[in-house]
Order: structure tokens, then C-alpha cells, then sequence
């Protein structure tokens, strides 16, 4: 009854490792994190060592939650940038309004821009004085008073008088259009620090089962009381703590200390 508990408890938050793990193997990438997890934490299982086992998972599946809700909140952030800019804006054309495309408007037109409403390019302000919030570019909530000749970015506020203003800038050359397609093509650009990562994960991971597997088979040859169970257990701790995820996140101290404990209980080091 007891191991049905924890089986219950492992398969909401293993299965998906699990899933993770046949689908890189199929995609021809063996070696990978999930492989590590997955054999790890069935090798508790395979042992007894349920609670260990459980825990594990359970740790990593909150960390995906995390990840998981950091990846959301970008995605909004990144929404509401694109919020800022404006469709249509309204040109003035002998001395009458049409609004038009923003896409569409040319260097050297005049756009007449209402209170409440975002500026769609970049320009010199016409108009004597206007006030102007840029939290949008800047962050900053105070408005930001322009007077005539001050250039003017596409997803400024106009706060509180009709203000004209010249297009100096076309459509895709803005401030705002740049930002938007850095932060729409930062997925798409590796780091260089990402591509060692990856490359060396080619090798590194392939390289810790294989540790795990000597862990298992060298002291057979060298240990007098040597026990399958024991080993295997430690070899089986070597390849969590060895994940590519547990190497690069903070270890909280009371971890640590259980995990300094746990080598001292299994005599992997000595001393108090």
C-alpha cells in the first residue's frame, strides 16, 4: 500500500521527464538531462528507495514551474511592447486630417497627434511645447515636457494638447520598431555561452552515465564487503547532483548540509 502512495505521487510529476526523455532518444539525443533524471529516480525506485525517488521529480517539476511562469511573463512583457505602437496615425494634408497606415507615412509628413494618443514614428516636434509620458521607452512615469525642435519617439504618450509633429524617421527605422524586433528575435539568437553550453553537454553527459556506470562496477574489484545495493544507490546520487540543471542553480544550504551528511552516512568522505 505504501509504494502505491508513492507511485501516485511520482507519475503526475515524473511522467512528463519521462515523455521528455523517449522524445530526445527518438530525436536521436540519448544522453540529456531527462535520461539522467529518468534513470536516477527509477533506479530508487528499482532499490526501495521511494521517498528519494519522489522528491527528486518533485523538485524539478516546481522548478519548470517556475521556468514555465518566467517564460509567460516575458512573453506578456513582450505583448504589452507591442502594444506601444500604434496602426494608424493621422497626417495633416493641406490643412486637412487622413488617417493612414503608420507604415505608410514618409519622411517629412506632418502628424497632428490628439491628447491620449501614442506617437507611431519618430519626429521633430512642430508644435510650441507638449508634454509627453515616456514610460513606455524609458520606464521613467514623469512626463517629459518638449518644445519645439526636440525629436520625439514612436510610443511616447501625448498627455495633454494637440501637438504636430514631423516624421524624421521611416516606419522601420523608429527607436520602438528596433526594440520590438531585438526582443522578437532574441529566441532565435544563441549566446555564445549557449552554444558551449550545448556543445559541451554533447560530452559531458555521455561522460557522467559513464562515471556512474564505474561507480558501480570498479569497487567490485576493490572493495572487500562490497554491496551491489549500496553502490548503486551512490551512483544513482552522482547522477542527480551531476544533471546540467543541479550545476548551474543555487544550492539552498539546508540541501547542502543534508547532502554533505548523506556522503559522511555513506562514507564517501570522512570526518565530522
Amino acid at each position: 500500500m505504501r509504494t502505491l502512495w508513492y507511485v501516485a505521487a511520482y507519475l503526475p510529476v515524473g511522467l512528463p521527464v519521462l515523455k521528455d526523455a523517449a522524445k530526445a532518444m527518438i530525436r536521436g539525443e540519448v544522453f540529456t538531462e531527462f535520461l539522467l533524471m529518468s534513470i536516477a529516480t527509477i533506479g530508487a525506485f528499482a532499490i526501495g528507495e521511494f521517498p528519494e525517488g519522489v522528491a527528486v521529480m518533485l523538485f524539478y517539476a516546481v522548478g519548470e514551474v517556475f521556468q514555465t511562469l518566467a517564460v509567460k511573463r516575458a512573453k506578456l512583457n513582450i505583448k504589452s511592447l507591442l502594444d506601444q505602437r500604434p496602426d494608424e496615425v493621422t497626417v495633416v494634408v493641406n490643412n486637412q486630417t487622413k488617417t493612414i497606415k503608420a507604415e505608410l507615412a514618409t519622411i517629412g509628413s506632418v502628424i497632428q497627434l490628439k491628447p491620449g494618443e501614442k506617437l507611431g514614428l519618430d519626429g521633430e516636434l512642430l508644435s510650441e511645447t507638449a508634454s509627453f509620458n515616456t514610460a513606455a521607452l524609458t520606464g521613467e512615469s514623469t512626463p517629459d515636457t518638449k518644445t519645439k525642435g526636440d525629436t520625439v519617439l514612436a510610443g511616447m504618450l501625448n498627455l495633454n494638447t494637440v501637438a504636430l509633429v514631423k516624421v524624421t524617421t521611416a516606419y522601420t527605422d523608429s527607436k520602438l520598431s528596433k526594440i520590438l524586433d531585438m526582443v522578437q528575435n532574441a529566441a532565435s539568437q544563441k549566446a555564445p555561452t549557449e552554444l558551449f553550453i550545448r556543445k559541451f553537454a554533447r560530452y559531458y553527459t555521455p561522460a557522467v552515465v559513464a562515471l556512474a556506470v564505474l561507480i558501480i562496477v570498479v569497487p567490485y574489484f576493490s572493495v572487500n564487503d562490497y554491496v551491489f545495493r549500496d553502490w548503486l544507490y551512490r551512483a544513482l546520487i552522482f547522477l542527480v547532483i551531476s544533471c546540467p540543471c543541479a550545476l548551474v542553480i543555487s544550492i539552498p544550504p539546508w540541501l547542502l548540509r543534508w547532502y554533505w551528511r548523506s556522503l559522511q552516512k555513506w562514507n564517501l568522505i570522512q570526518g565530522k
